[in-house]
């Protein structure tokens, strides 16, 4: 995002096909493997750079702003990060504004679904569990502690501590 890779497809390989296989054509098909060289050559000429990223079964191609075979082949799935975050694990990946210099940065938190889902579940179980057993539990969530993802923690906690105190 802070390279300006605002625009992405995703996508997962079918359990039956070869993922080499298919990194092999998607990299072929969308001339990912150039040099960093090439790649500012074409940027400054004001063609479009393109990443292929895969993780197990999933896999997201991004790319910069300009002219690019991407966009004419995947124009219907195409999506902006900007506007749409990019779901994958159970996070959402969208874009912030830095506090300082108003940049562009990634922004990595919880599904919204998923975080409404553990907020209901901690306000249930928060006046029944003790304390120890609360703190237990919390610390099994598994998500990364990315600034985002500690504010929505932060959040849970909160409604967690209004139901205690509500309840005595």
């Amino acid at each position: 995002v802070a390279r300006g890779y605002y625009f992405y497809v995703t996508g997962t390989i079918p359990a039956g096909k070869d993922p080499e296989k298919t990194d092999a054509k998607i990299i072929g098909q969308y001339g990912v493997d150039i040099s960093k060289w090439a790649r500012a050559r074409r940027r400054k000429g004001g063609l479009a750079n393109v990443q292929y990223l895969r993780h197990d079964r999933f896999y997201v191609i991004i790319a910069t702003h300009g002219e690019h075979p991407f966009f004419a082949s995947e124009q219907k799935q195409v999506r902006n990060i900007r506007k749409q975050p990019l779901r994958f694990n159970g996070y959402a990946i969208g874009v912030g504004r830095s506090r300082l210099d108003r940049s562009l940065h990634a922004s990595v938190r919880i599904q919204r679904g998923m975080f409404r889902e553990l907020l209901a579940q901690f306000k249930r179980i928060a006046v029944q569990r003790t304390v120890e057993e609360l703190c237990r539990e919390l610390g099994a969530i598994p998500f990364e502690p990315f600034a985002p993802v500690r504010d929505q923690m932060r959040i849970i906690l909160r409604a967690m501590n209004r139901l205690r105190k509500t309840a005595g």
